[in-house]
C-alpha cells in the first residue's frame, strides 16, 4: 500500500519506491531507502510528517504515493 494509507504511529518498511528516476533519487537522499523503516507522525491537509532514519520529514501526499510500504 502507498505511505500516504498508513496509519500514523505504525512502523512499516518500504518495500519499492516508484516514479521517475529524479523522483527515486531524490527520495533516496532524504532517507526513502527499500527495507528502511518510516512512521507516520502526522497527517495535515493531505501532506505527511514522517520519521525515517531518525529524522522527521514533511512530503506531500503525491510523493507519498511514490513510496509503497
Amino acid at each position: 500500500m502507498p505511505l500516504s494509507m498508513a496509519k500514523a504511529g505504525e512502523e512499516n518498511v518500504i518495500r519499492k519506491i516508484g516514479g521517475k528516476e529524479e523522483t527515486r533519487q531524490f527520495l533516496e537522499g532524504l532517507g526513502f531507502v527499500v527495507g528502511g523503516i518510516v512512521t507516520v507522525i502526522s497527517e495535515v491537509s493531505g501532506n505527511l510528517i514522517v520519521n525515517v532514519k531518525n529524522s522527521r520529514v514533511a512530503i506531500g501526499r503525491e510523493m507519498a504515493n511514490h513510496i509503497l510500504v
